[in-house]
């Protein structure tokens, strides 16, 4: 890989706005390359005047050479500083967005306290990542209360992630857990409630079991009231994957207690 075409797929990580198609191409293709040259060129970004190629940089460095054989991103200790030292100093929230994100990827626990203020930040995308950041440590337990709390912000994209993340990621439980769920079973956005769904169900919470039973008897059941189900039979293993005989069994199990 040559200095040029390394340099033009960073040049392309700047077009048009955050989400372009063409931008993340480049992005995930520099992941891909995982190169300290990447790598430090990337680190450099992280110091630049254009809030874009601060946020570019969080976005390469948080997946640097990571692939299903090695989940981590390459040069860990070193991108933790560097993701440290932007936190402390970014004010943008398209570049802080970023970091956050990054953090999670990279996921090193010690970015708990660190990133655990945001749950305040008045930016949704900001909220947003943090949301997804902290699902990725939701079996530690410094991460449930501000994962509860993002559970009713006022985006339903971030009601979304941090049901998910507290509810289907985590194994921790308590009644102050299956509660937050239950109060999203009743959220506005479907997917919000088909998370919660499956998070109380994962919690063998009986709450969850009207829900299910009223997915499983739809037109289209979703893969996420399959999950819930399963849940509920306890059927980690050889799980229905046909809604009907999942909806049989289902009641037939549960007769006595709808």
């Amino acid at each position: 890989m040559t200095n040029a075409t390394i340099d033009d797929l960073f040049s392309q990580t700047l077009q048009g706005d955050y989400d372009n198609e063409i931008a993340w191409e480049a992005i995930h293709a520099l992941q891909s390359i995982g190169t300290r040259e990447v790598f430090d060129k990337a680190a450099a970004w992280c110091q630049a005047n254009e809030p874009l190629k601060r946020a570019r940089a969080a976005d390469i460095l948080g997946q640097l050479g990571k692939t299903s054989e090695n989940p981590s991103p390459l040069f860990p200790d070193e991108l933790f500083k560097l993701l440290t030292a932007m936190l402390e100093s970014e004010t943008d929230p398209g570049p802080l967005s970023s970091v956050l994100a990054a953090f999670g990827h990279l996921g090193n626990p010690s970015a708990i306290p660190l990133i655990l203020p945001f749950s305040y930040h008045p930016d949704t995308d900001v909220r947003f990542d943090l949301a997804f950041a902290l699902g990725c440590f939701a079996d530690d337990k410094r991460t449930v209360s501000s994962l509860i709390k993002l559970m009713t912000d006022k985006d339903s994209e971030v009601r979304d992630w941090a049901t998910f993340g507290l509810g289907v990621l985590g194994d921790f439980d308590s009644p102050e857990i299956r509660d937050a769920l239950f109060g999203n079973l009743s959220d506005q956005d479907e997917d919000v409630r088909e998370e919660a769904m499956v998070g109380l169900a994962k919690r063998k919470d009986l709450r969850s079991l009207p829900e299910v039973i009223s997915g499983l008897e739809s037109e289209e059941p979703s893969s996420r009231t399959l999950d819930a189900a399963n849940f509920l039979l306890e059927r980690t293993t050889d799980r229905f994957e046909d809604p009907s005989a999942c909806l049989d069994a289902t009641r037939q199990h549960f007769a006595t207690q709808r």
